[in-house]
């Protein structure tokens, strides 16, 4: 990668949503080694909170307008000399690959990165996906996980309704979200033979917050741990 000055500088395209995008920052800043500001990581982020919704978009068909400004924000930040770039946002993932051809820099690829996180956990067969409608739709983390060798499983349809409402009218809406009503869809997973349980979309990194069971792992958590070793610096 690219060194800027004799650093690793990260480009963050955000705003899908912007609380998610700050507590992807936050969580970079809290988990990287270091005794004073100098040691964190160089971050350029583009909080492009205008975006269409991916879910939205990937119902509709109409890519091309999300797809074309989405690579106008990766050849930004690569104008500006950046390293690598992350993409807080599981369901935009669906469009990687036009991403990463459009530059010449690494784009960390969430989603392969969380599969192979928890295809390295002891045990683990089963996988259940906790993810928008139009991460579902497209199949992204069931396809990831087949090329592992592993099995996912989903929420029913009434359970998948609660979820979208805990991520839009819940998160999104900048409303509390029910913790009891979150594990319920988490433990309905396990019920289906999840030997853990992902959450796959990063508004649902808000319950992070909280003491989840150790079954549960966070996409977020997974591209940050990334980001802090690609930017040279040691994950706390």
């Amino acid at each position: 990668m690219n060194k800027v000055n004799g650093l690793y500088k990260v480009g963050v395209i955000g705003g899908m949503g912007p609380a998610s995008t700050v507590f992807f920052m936050d969580k970079v800043v809290q988990h990287t080694e270091a005794s004073k500001d100098q040691d964190h990581i160089d971050m350029v982020v583009l909080n492009h909170a205008t975006l269409p919704d991916r879910t939205e978009i990937l119902a509709s068909g109409e890519h091309q307008p999300f797809v074309e400004a989405v690579i106008k924000d990766a050849k930004i930040l690569e104008s500006l000399g950046v390293s690598c770039i992350a993409i807080p946002c599981n369901t935009a993932h669906h469009f990687y690959s036009e991403i990463q051809k459009s530059v010449e820099i690494p784009v960390i690829n969430m989603i392969e990165e969380a599969v192979l996180y928890v295809s390295k956990m002891t045990s683990v067969k089963t996988v259940g996906i906790l993810a928008t409608n139009g991460s579902l739709r497209t199949k992204l983390y069931e396809n990831a996980c087949a090329k592992v060798g592993l099995r996912a499983t989903v929420p029913s349809e009434g359970s998948q309704k609660v979820l979208t409402d805990i991520i839009y009218k819940g998160v999104k809406g900048g409303n509390e979200s029910n913790l009891a009503e979150f594990l319920t869809l988490v433990e309905e997973l396990r019920g289906n033979g999840a030997d853990v349980v992902l959450l796959a979309c990063t508004e649902l990194s808000y319950f992070k917050s909280n003491t989840l069971p150790l079954y549960c792992v966070d996409a977020m958590d997974v591209l940050v741990q990334k980001v802090v070793e690609m930017s040279g610096k040691k994950w706390k």
